[in-house]
């Protein structure tokens, strides 16, 4: 006789939907225009500018960098999928003066052990420093420099589906977050308070 088998489904819980954490144009400058060091300034460009993940940074190879079609190569992303993103005309202007000083042969970005590429670990710590001497008080990763991008571009009228693009999304939901937090249409919508008349407070 068969064993009746019992299977029970068990619910997961539910994953607290967030929204990410988004710097202004403003911030980012300070950021960015906080670094020295020309290498570290580098990374914090492209990072912003061409909406890169942090792993997706430190392997870039200089072959990457398509200065003629101001374009980058990011070759095995998430999912195993090549794809190109901008590359601007300040970030390739930085790149430039970088190459010049460090001359980087097989990785863009060298690491401290000869042959490989410089760790998430240092580039988040880069980050980090940068925001305390820009005195950015936000709790932010340097993922947040990707989201601003995406939310930069939305705010200026890029279309969804090219930011989906630019960024390697698989899903369009998952660049869809982006309208949660972009100025775009919330920042048109006034408060009903801004449209009354409100008397000075009588002290006590």
């Amino acid at each position: 006789m068969l064993k009746k088998k019992f299977v029970y489904e068990v619910k997961r819980p539910r994953k607290d939907k967030k929204l990410p954490v988004v710097l202004s144009k403003e911030e980012v400058a300070k950021i960015i225009s906080s670094v020295d060091n020309i290498k570290h300034r580098a990374i914090l460009m492209l990072v912003y500018s061409a909406g890169l993940r942090v792993g997706e940074v430190v392997r870039l190879k200089p072959e990457d960098i398509d200065s003629k079609r101001m374009l980058i190569h990011i070759k095995g992303s998430k999912g195993r999928k090549d794809r190109y993103t901008l590359l601007s005309e300040k970030t390739l202007e930085v790149l430039r003066a970088y190459w010049k000083k460090y001359k980087p042969e097989k990785w863009l970005f060298g690491g401290a052990r000869e042959g490989r590429y410089l760790s998430i670990r240092s580039v988040q710590k880069i980050f980090e420093q940068a925001c305390k001497r820009a005195g950015i008080r936000k709790e932010i990763t340097i993922h947040g420099l990707r989201h601003s991008f995406a939310t930069h571009l939305l705010e200026g009228g890029t279309d969804l589906r090219y930011i989906q693009e630019l960024l390697g999304h698989k899903d369009s939901k998952t660049t869809e977050i982006y309208t949660h937090v972009s100025t775009q249409s919330l920042g048109k919508i006034k408060s009903p308070l801004d449209s009354i008349d409100l008397k000075e407070g009588g002290g006590d």
